[in-house]
């Protein structure tokens, strides 16, 4: 078993998700591993070639999941953060955008940070950049909030 620094926060908190971008138990999603940082989080992504829009660049769509995923962590953490507790709110995406800056190449580790530009009690507001070779091919930015027992999403996590 791996040791608890070297789980992703959705391995730690959430190892029964099927989100296609982040979950762990989806099997055909993309299993991003968002990993705790000074300021944020931070992960590395592969690109496969079934990721791809045209020759040798990403699809625009999964760029945009890996952005509001890690985005929708970073919040989830800073959120469980502030209010001390062991395991962080559910939360879902109410708006983000990204800007593709330029075309991202397949065969590159793709990182993507985040951190948090505002908090309420309960939601934060995030921004994300995407590189790849040390080049910024996206950025965004989004609003997360945490959602109570009622929403459709609340049990998500369990």
């Amino acid at each position: 078993m791996a040791d608890a620094d070297s789980l992703s926060v959705q391995e730690k908190h959430a190892p029964n998700s099927i989100c296609f971008g982040c979950g762990p138990a989806n099997k055909k999603g993309l299993k991003i591993r968002s990993m705790r940082t000074e300021s944020g989080l931070e992960l590395e992504f592969s690109p496969k070639l079934e990721h791809q829009a045209f020759p040798g660049m990403i699809n625009g769509g999964i760029i945009g999941t890996l952005l509001d995923c890690h985005g929708n962590w970073t919040a989830a953490i800073a959120l469980m953060d502030q209010s001390g507790d062991s395991h962080p709110p559910c939360t879902v995406t109410a708006s983000y955008s990204i800007k593709l800056r330029r075309p991202t190449p397949i065969g590159k580790t793709l990182k993507v940070t985040a951190n948090v530009s505002e908090m309420g009690d309960d939601r934060a507001k995030v921004e994300m950049v995407l590189w790849a070779d040390g080049k910024v091919c996206a950025t965004g930015e989004g609003l997360f909030v945490a959602v109570t027992d009622g929403h459709p999403a609340y049990h998500r996590w369990n």
